[in-house]
């Protein structure tokens, strides 16, 4: 955990661009949470380009077919850290993918140790398992 869930245009990206994705999406997370390597959670979906319509609020963001939106669900997490998480996911993205800081909108929800299962029917951030 956290879970990232990647809302992307579908046929917008080969599977290996995908692959580039997740990975490099991973990375920044994992530099910005510090969370274990194998605590890697992620999801795609594709959706129609007309089933996906990301706007920006009157900022005047331009956007394009390749735009990502990401909902990340998580423990709570400080300002600085979901700060260093927004500019290292931007600037990872950039660099590997080529894909601009505009067309990356970024959610989070935090939630709290009880709102978490990983299996067996147990709540391990509860049970000292985790």
């Amino acid at each position: 955990m956290p879970l990232l869930h990647f809302h992307i245009i579908k046929g917008s990206r080969t599977p290996d661009e995908l692959k580039i994705l997740l990975d490099t999406a991973h990375d920044a997370m994992l530099e910005a949470f510090k969370v274990p390597v194998r605590d890697r959670y992620q999801l795609v979906s594709e959706h129609e380009a007309t089933h996906m319509i990301i706007e920006d609020t009157g900022l005047a963001i331009p956007r394009t077919n390749k735009v990502v939106l990401l909902q990340v669900v998580s423990r709570p997490r400080s300002k600085e850290q979901i700060e260093n998480f927004y500019r290292h996911l931007a600037e990872k993205l950039e660099k590997e993918c080529g894909l601009s800081s505009s067309d990356i909108m970024v959610s989070i929800v935090q939630n709290s140790d009880e709102h978490w299962s990983f299996g067996l029917g147990r709540a391990q951030f509860l049970t000292g398992d985790l």
